[in-house]
Parts: C-alpha cells; structure tokens; sequence
C-alpha cells in the first residue's frame, strides 16, 4: 500500500469520526426535541442510510487496497474540492438548524421554519451537500466503483426519506407557507 492510500484511509477514518460525533449532536438535540413534545418519525428506510454511508466509506477503502485505485492528483484536487464545499455546506445546514439539526425525521415544524442561511433558496441543502459528499469522497482515490454504489444507493434512499420527511413538514401550514414553494435541492428549478 502507498503512501496515498494510507493517507486515503486515514480521511475516511477522519470522515467516520466525524459521523460518530454528529450522532452524538443528532441524539442530544433529539433529546431536546422530546422535551418540548416534539416526536421522532419512525423511518424504515433510516437504517439504509446508515448502511449506505458505512457501506461508502468501507467501499472507497476497500476498492483503493484491494483493486489498487491509482492517485490521479487532477482528479483526487477536484473531488477533494467539491468534498470540501460538501462539508461546508453540511456544517453550515447543522449550524444554521441548531438544536433542530438531527439525522432523524423529527416534527419538528410546529416550532418554527428554518429559512435562513442556505435554507434561504431550497428545502433540502443537506441532502444536496450528502449527495455530492458520497460521490466526490471516493473519487479523491478513483474508487469510482463505490461512487457508482454511492449515488445510485443514496438517490434511492433519499426518494423515500425526502417522500416521508416532507410528508411531515409540509403538513404544517406555516412550513407549507414559507418553504413549500421553494426548490428541493437546486435553487431556481424544478
């Protein structure tokens, strides 16, 4: 194994890390939610998200030592850009939801629409920053067979989750009113 494949895991081992301490974000602010009455969706498709996302970082890792995926720099400073942006964007969805901010759905809505920061143009920020992450991440390294994986599984789970979760949100009429006309995941259309 070379030197950029170590250096490769040891991102996605960074990338796993920093799962783990949004969970434990996630679960606090769950917490906080179930004080105030809020109640967590029960989402059957939530534990393919997280299977997905273990399965992406396993898979990138895996198909880097295994199948010897080449460091193409051109390649891996473009991914690792759009990796960057991804994250930023995720943090500033984290930041700008609060205590609101969880992985669950949670129904939420009736304490108020988020519609600053990048909620501002679209519903859905996260879900785009998440969508690019899974694709860009195993690119930095050509593992383009998990990138593969990683958009084709996470555009299947995220048609259910997005189905359910606005399900609950657009039910209540001052979400619908502020947010319902606003794009999913691309400012300007659709």
């Amino acid at each position: 194994m070379g030197l950029s494949a170590g250096l490769y895991l040891l991102l996605l081992a960074a990338v796993a890390t920093g799962r783990l301490v949004e969970m434990r974000v996630s679960r606090r602010n769950q917490q906080r939610l179930a004080v105030q009455g809020i109640a967590k969706i029960t989402a059957p498709h939530f534990r393919w998200m997280v299977l997905l996302h273990i399965g992406v970082l396993a898979g990138a890792g895996l198909e880097v030592v295994f199948l010897r995926r080449p460091f193409i720099p051109v390649l891996a400073v473009l991914m690792g850009l759009l990796f960057l942006f991804s994250n930023l964007m995720r943090w500033w969805v984290i930041r700008t939801l609060a205590g609101h901010w969880n992985v669950e759905v949670m129904a939420s809505s009736r304490l108020g629409a988020i519609t600053s920061g990048p909620y501002r143009w679209i519903r859905h920020p996260n879900y785009v920053a998440v969508y690019i992450e899974l694709i860009s991440l195993p690119l930095i390294h050509t593992a383009w067979l998990t990138a593969i994986v990683a958009a084709l599984g996470n555009a299947w789970v995220l048609a259910r989750r997005v189905a359910m979760e606005e399900a609950v949100l657009l039910a209540d009429p001052g979400y619908r009113a502020s947010m319902g006309g606003k794009p999913r995941f691309v400012p300007g259309l659709f």
